[in-house]
């Protein structure tokens, strides 16, 4: 079977960030991830994923704002024609630090804030940066860049969805994700203080899908439930390793960012094998790409094709075994260990996070 045709390169760029947030998706062992690509390696990266098929490149960390290569990236990703984008806390950025960036041919920034309240934002992020954020979104803004607002959203914030579309909107956001925690990597360590109720969950998607309809055509509005509350899981990025190729900053390539806490598997690294090589017959990515290594009920189902399974990280995480059905799905054999954490939300919680990344 031949490997399918990427369309994304996430390019971790780094681990540093000056942030703490408690749903970090930066490795829990982290000490044990330590390099990162330089600029010419990432540079050779880029055009090999351009000749795979790649089409858009997401720079993204930690805060990739810490390379101080990022715009060399970014013009490069320009005369590769690929579609550039920046994926950041906005910390640290200054405009003209920004006009530099869109003058190298940035295309697209994405900001990331924690809520739309100030003392609130900033204790979720562990760090105060909350008018800095709003002040970035309004440079994006003005220099003519579209801007994706994106909140990830969990017990301590699930009740601003008013106040973030409002934030949303003043700051001229052309995108508006509000992405529920998925409960893997710091998010899974701090799950009891982020995990929501049901109740919470409803209202606020209630109050999204009012605004998705209120503001199409001017805004997109994105709701992304949590697996936890679902039926059925969701297409873990599209797939194991068939659309998306996501480089952790020390050039392993990996399906996902947080596919290292399987510690099943061994990732290869840009720096041995070229990325094509890497793409068509890596071990890692074949492990669980397609449908030959699914077991029942996957095998069978008819959705086998649309989720493809779940989330292969997730199932690692809560079962220890990621070729398991993903615990997410209600036909899981595992599915008790989702109900016990989604009924466990209903208790009382002390929202004190264990850990705020690195």
């Amino acid at each position: 079977m031949s490997a399918p045709r990427p369309y994304t390169l996430i390019a971790e760029l780094t681990y540093r960030c000056p942030l703490r947030c408690p749903y970090c998706s930066n490795p829990t062992n982290l000490a044990d991830h330590d390099g990162e690509l330089g600029t010419e390696e990432w540079k050779r990266v880029l055009g090999e994923a351009e000749a795979l098929g790649v089409v858009q490149v997401h720079f993204t960390g930690g805060e990739p704002l810490a390379r101080k290569d990022l715009e060399q990236l970014v013009a490069r990703a320009r005369e590769l024609d690929l579609y550039s984008n920046l994926v950041t806390s906005g910390v640290p950025l200054t405009k003209e630090r920004l006009v530099t960036l869109a003058n190298a041919g940035l295309d697209h920034v994405q900001v990331s804030i924690q809520s739309a309240r100030p003392e609130r934002a900033d204790a979720i992020a562990g760090y105060a940066a909350h008018p800095q954020k709003i002040q970035v979104m309004r440079w994006v803004t003005d220099l003519g860049l579209p801007l994706t607002m994106n909140v990830v959203l969990h017990r301590a914030n699930l009740d601003e969805i008013d106040e973030l579309v409002a934030l949303a909107e003043d700051v001229g956001a052309s995108r508006l994700e509000l992405a529920n925690t998925q409960y893997v990597a710091w998010a899974l360590s701090n799950r009891n203080a982020l995990l929501p109720t049901r109740g919470q969950l409803d209202m606020a998607a209630e109050a999204a899908s009012k605004h998705k309809a209120r503001l199409q055509g001017k805004i997109d509005v994105l709701f992304v439930k949590p697996d936890y509350f679902g039926t059925t899981p969701k297409a873990c990025m599209d797939g194991w390793a068939r659309r998306f190729i996501h480089m952790v900053p020390d050039g392993r390539v990996l399906p996902c960012h947080a596919a290292t806490s399987i510690t099943t598997l061994r990732f290869d690294s840009v720096k041995d094998r070229p990325l094509a090589d890497i793409w068509t017959s890596s071990d890692a990515l074949l492990a669980y790409r397609g449908e030959a290594w699914m077991p029942e009920p996957c095998k069978s189902c008819d959705r086998r094709s649309i989720d493809f399974g779940g989330c292969r990280c997730q199932a690692f995480a809560l079962t220890g075994d990621a070729s398991a059905t993903d615990p997410a799905c209600e036909r899981a054999p595992q599915h008790a260990l989702v109900e016990a954490a989604r009924k466990s939300a209903d208790g009382p919680n002390d929202r004190r996070y264990l850990y705020r990344g690195r």
